[in-house]
């Protein structure tokens, strides 16, 4: 009994994830921030040429889902990805030159 708890714990975190990065605007996010370790809203914005609050939203959900850690430096937001994060940027590379 208590593998199938463990066993669904594990499922939903990886659904978790898996929402985290199911919107464009989001994959693109996590991999700007993997090539760069860490990055502003303001330089996501620019460089990706996304309205602020869509990347406001879209960073607020990378966030929840676990896939990026937040730090305050200043008045500026730096995101930097998790652990899980890294992963998945990994995952989406190698996916991307699998196609």
């Amino acid at each position: 009994m208590s593998n199938k708890k463990t066993s669904t714990k594990t499922s939903k975190q990886i659904e978790r994830h898996m929402k985290g990065v199911s919107n464009h605007w989001r994959i693109d996010m996590i991999l700007f921030i993997g090539e760069n370790e860490t990055a502003t809203l303001e330089e996501m914005v620019d460089a990706l040429k996304i309205n602020v609050k869509t990347a406001s939203e879209h960073a607020r959900r990378l966030t929840q889902a676990g896939l990026v850690n937040k730090k305050y430096v200043g008045r500026n937001v730096e995101h930097s990805l998790s652990p899980y994060g890294k992963h998945f940027v990994r995952f989406i590379n190698h996916f991307k030159k699998t196609f």
